[in-house]
Order: C-alpha cells, then sequence, then structure tokens
C-alpha cells in the first residue's frame, strides 16, 4: 500500500498502457467557451486584470452589469453529439483523451453536488457532459478515457478566504475541490487525472498525497490510473505520474523520467475562439514534427482542441484531428508502443529522429523532409553488410543503402511522385539488424 507521503507515491510505476499510448487528445470546454474571444481565461482577464481587449470586448456586445455568469445559461451545447466526437478521437489514431471536467472558474461539466447551480446539469445545457462522452468513449473506441480537474477556482469565496489566511485555513479544498475529485473518481473512473491550478498554495493545502493514496489504493481505478505533476506549488516536474513542466514543454532530448508535452492546436489558446485567424492554427506539418520530437525523447504528445459553446468541434480542428490520424495510419508503428533509442536525431541530417521498436528489433528513422537529392544520410545508424535491410514504411520493396562505416550509411529512396508517397508531412524508415 502507498502511504500519503511524495517518497511513496512517487515510486509508484506509471501504469504500462501510458508510455505505449504517446498521442492523446485534449479537450478545454466550458463556460468560456461563450464568450470565445482570447482566452479561456477570459473572466480572469476581464475582471480582475481588466485587460483593455477584454473590457472593450464586453462594453461594445453586453449590456451594462452583464456578469460572468451570466454566461452560464448561454453554454448551451445544442449541437453537442458524443458519438460524433468519439468517431472523431478515433480517427486521429489518439490512444487516450482528456476532458475538463473544471476549469479555473468552477462550472463543472457534470452534476456535481459540490457544485451548486454551477455546473451544467443545473445551468445551460441541462446534460451530464462528462457522463455522455465517457459513455460514447468507452462504447465506440478503444481511447482510455481522463478528466482534467483544476485545484482552485478563480473567484470562489472560500478559496479567497483560505488565501487570504495565507493557506492557514482549509474551506475550499475540504468543501469544493477534495470532494469534487473523489466524486469523478468514483462516478466515472478516469484512466488519467489530469490536475492543474494549484492557486499558489501548497499541496499540503490541497491535501494532494492524501487523495493520491486513496487513487492508487483504494479507488476503483486504482491498477489503471495515471496522474500527472500539478499537485500543489512546487509539486510540478518533482512530484507525481508523469511531468508536464510547464504548457507546451518540448525538451528536444531525452529525460529521465516519463513526461508529456501538452500543447495546442490553436498557437495562442486552449478554449475556442471566434477572433483566431487561420494562421493562429498550426499546420499539420507542425504537428507531426512535435510528435515525432516527442516520442523519440520519451514523452507523449497531448493535443488539444477547444469545442464551440454549441457543441461543435470546428472542422479545423476535426481537420488536423483526422490528418494526424491518416499519418499514423502509415507511420504508427514508429510512434505506438516504442522506446527511446540510443540517439534521439541524427548528427548528420536535421529533422531526422529516432525511435525504437523492441518488440521487433527495429530501428525507426522519422524524416520530416523529403531530400530532392533522392538520397538521405544517416549519421547515426551503422549497417551490417548482407544483414541490415531497410524498409520505407508503407511502401513494399526494400530500398538500396551504403555502409559508410562509422560514419553511419546512406539510402536510396524510392522515385515517386507525389501521389505515389505514402503520406505526406514526414516518412518513416525502418532499419533492422544494425549495430
Amino acid at each position: 500500500r502507498y502511504e500519503p507521503t511524495w517518497g511513496s507515491l512517487d515510486a509508484r510505476p506509471l501504469p504500462d498502457w501510458f508510455d505505449e499510448a504517446k498521442f492523446g487528445v485534449f479537450i478545454h470546454w466550458g463556460v468560456f467557451s461563450v464568450p470565445s474571444f482570447g482566452s479561456e481565461w477570459f473572466w480572469w482577464y476581464w475582471q480582475k486584470e481588466k485587460r483593455e481587449p477584454y473590457v472593450k470586448f464586453m462594453e461594445a456586445n453586453y449590456p451594462p452589469g452583464f456578469r460572468y455568469e451570466d454566461f452560464g445559461p448561454l453554454f448551451t451545447a445544442e449541437f453537442f453529439d458524443a458519438n460524433q466526437w468519439a468517431d472523431i478521437l478515433k480517427a486521429s489514431g489518439a490512444k487516450y483523451v482528456v476532458l475538463t471536467s473544471k476549469h479555473h472558474e468552477g462550472f463543472t461539466l457534470w452534476g456535481s453536488k459540490y457544485s451548486w447551480n454551477w455546473n451544467a446539469v443545473d445551468v445551460g445545457p441541462k446534460r451530464n457532459l462528462v457522463a455522455e462522452l465517457a459513455a460514447s468513449v468507452r462504447n465506440r473506441t478503444d481511447l482510455h478515457f481522463g478528466l482534467y480537474h483544476s485545484l482552485f477556482e478563480w473567484f470562489n469565496p472560500l478559496f479567497l478566504e483560505d488565501a487570504t489566511n495565507a493557506f492557514k485555513t482549509r474551506k475550499f479544498p475540504t468543501s469544493k475541490s477534495l470532494p469534487e475529485l473523489y466524486e469523478i473518481v468514483t462516478k466515472y473512473q478516469p484512466e488519467i487525472i489530469w490536475s492543474d491550478g494549484d492557486g499558489n498554495a501548497p499541496d499540503t493545502y490541497w491535501n494532494s498525497t492524501g487523495f493520491l493514496a486513496w487513487l492508487y489504493n483504494d479507488s476503483p481505478v486504482r491498477d489503471t490510473v495515471v496522474t500527472n505533476d500539478r499537485w500543489g506549488l512546487g509539486s510540478i516536474c518533482t512530484h507525481g505520474g508523469f511531468y508536464t513542466c510547464s504548457d507546451r514543454y518540448n525538451p528536444g532530448h531525452l529525460l529521465p523520467h516519463k513526461w508529456e508535452n501538452c500543447m495546442t492546436i490553436d498557437r495562442s489558446s486552449w478554449g475556442y475562439r471566434r477572433d483566431a485567424r487561420l494562421d493562429d492554427y498550426l499546420a499539420i506539418e507542425d504537428l507531426v514534427k512535435q510528435l515525432a520530437e516527442t516520442v523519440s525523447c520519451g514523452g507523449n504528445l497531448l493535443l488539444n482542441i477547444g469545442p464551440t459553446h454549441d457543441g461543435r468541434i470546428a472542422v479545423v480542428f476535426e481537420e488536423r484531428l483526422r490528418q494526424v490520424g491518416a499519418w499514423l495510419k502509415v507511420n504508427g508503428e514508429a510512434i505506438y508502443g516504442t522506446k527511446p533509442w540510443r540517439a534521439q536525431n541524427d548528427t548528420v541530417t536535421p529533422g531526422v529522429w529516432y525511435t525504437f521498436s523492441p518488440k521487433e528489433g527495429k530501428v525507426n528513422a522519422i524524416f520530416l523532409n523529403w531530400p530532392v537529392s533522392g538520397t538521405l544520410q544517416l549519421g547515426e545508424p551503422q549497417a551490417k553488410l548482407g544483414e541490415t535491410q531497410v524498409k520505407l514504411a508503407g511502401y513494399k520493396e526494400l530500398l538500396k543503402w551504403v555502409a559508410l562505416g562509422e560514419k553511419g550509411m546512406v539510402i536510396a529512396l524510392p522515385q515517386l511522385s507525389p501521389q505515389q508517397l505514402p503520406c505526406q508531412w514526414g516518412w518513416t524508415l525502418q532499419l533492422t539488424d544494425i549495430n
């Protein structure tokens, strides 16, 4: 049994499924999807920081005295079809999904008895959005279902009172945050608890170690659940299950601890923005590059989309997810279930990232640029004459190559027209029997 101490909890082995999965989809959805302007931090920027674009936006478009709470009934979700979402998630090639069950605004997407009149069953959609998505994901896909949960809430009076008392009192975690966590685990049995938002309070205030000890020992998901590292001030990149370290974290080198790169397709927001321009969205080339770099360095990629207030996944997000899925259909063997190789990227040719498939004993070289010369030099793998074989994922015939001894090898790529390429936006060479 795990003790409620970081020493004991940090020693828990991460369930294997998470490292094997490599790719998940993050979904930021909530009342902030109604103004859908600027950022999911809309309430904070408008009311607390009084940032000019947000103040002007409200003055120009809403009556005087309009409060953030008044956005609640406008969060309608009338087009939300959990089955359709599940089908898009499946088509993306993702192996897990993480939904924001509650963001820093405190609005819960399930009918929480600890969030009276500020949840999706009492206000707005009048539907249990967490339960609907959980059911569809489990019925229609093999994705692991996870939930994001914000520890703190910007404007909750109990939290503000505790903060004023320098967190010597603990009214908020005992009456709101912790009961919600126990509630979502017991009701929806998520296999990821993605915690966030410590409100500058230490883990002792949140009783994070007490909750995690219960989660790992006695909860219905004790054997399969995975957690991140955001459990109180100072715990990030230090304690918990996998490390996130910061948003959009991509170190570019191997880390000694399992980590995740959580990032957004929209460069500047996690929630949906009506004011986004096409240039604000990352292209599929960028996403494939992030995926290859992240996995080669031992990480998982958690790619975020923000649905609309009426429950749609905008077509630009759907297209990107389906493009990643199409790429993974061809190159998935170089991603799923792989381990980092002795080299992460190539020393001679830039834009080449390595993974290792332990079951097949294959080294995978993912290259992001198709060379004009038709030949690709790899400085890292050392080939063995008469033994080494080189394949291009999605192409039948073996490729010819020349060994350069300690300087690696040169591979002759097939002469293909753009239409004949096995995929676009990055390709995989599979090398067997190399030193």
